[in-house]
């Protein structure tokens, strides 16, 4: 790896600690430099605008909703201006099912398209990978009942966060690449055009 390739890894890597740092601690100034005027966070509560997701995030605290993150180890790809990570991850989410206190944690990765403009790396999009989650009740005694149809109407990679943000009130998008399967190799096809093709435009696709 030659010192500009190192550089640039090193400044992706802290970009993408500071995302979930910053959010997390609701810092919302600093969480927005971050990312490009015209990034795009893709979730399964929310698809749309970096600014519309500060807003949405701003929204939810002021709700008590507590969704947190914690990172896993990098890989990135660069190709001049234009880098593709993905990095290991959890996201957990404490909230009421059926007036029952749960914890859900949701293991996956965060794909990241960035992009260096003006001598400055920021997110362009970001995209989770839903591998694998699961609940359990906050006070492991409580007996939890769930409606099966509706648990099982959600992919399996995130059939439990699904359902928490569901019962809580979120619209919840029951298309989003998981561990395998056609939306995933759709995203890994999306990743390599960004490296490859100077003027592949990310937004001439669908992703809502």
């Amino acid at each position: 790896m030659t010192q500009n390739q190192a550089d640039n890894t090193q400044q992706l890597t802290e970009l993408i600690q500071n995302w979930a740092l910053w959010r997390d601690a609701g810092r919302w100034e600093r969480f927005r430099t971050v990312w490009h005027n015209d990034g795009r966070m893709m979730a399964t509560w929310f698809q749309g605008t970096a600014d519309e997701f500060i807003e949405a995030n701003k929204e939810g605290w002021s709700k008590g909703v507590v969704i947190l993150h914690f990172l896993g180890g990098s890989t990135i790809d660069l190709a001049g201006d234009r880098a593709v990570a993905q990095t290991k991850m959890t996201i957990s989410q404490r909230g009421l099912v059926d007036g029952v206190l749960c914890d859900v944690v949701c293991t996956g990765r965060f794909y990241d398209f960035f992009e260096r403009r003006s001598g400055r790396w920021g997110f362009v999009l970001r995209q989770p990978i839903y591998e694998k989650d699961r609940m359990d009740p906050v006070d492991p005694g409580t007996p939890l009942h769930l409606d099966q149809d509706l648990l099982m109407s959600f992919p399996e990679g995130y059939r439990y966060l699904a359902y928490l943000q569901t019962r809580v009130g979120y619209d919840v998008k029951k298309s989003m690449p998981g561990l395998k399967g056609a939306e995933v190799e759709e995203l890994y096809r999306r990743g390599d055009k960004w490296l490859s093709q100077a003027d592949f435009d990310l937004w001439s696709v669908s992703w809502v």
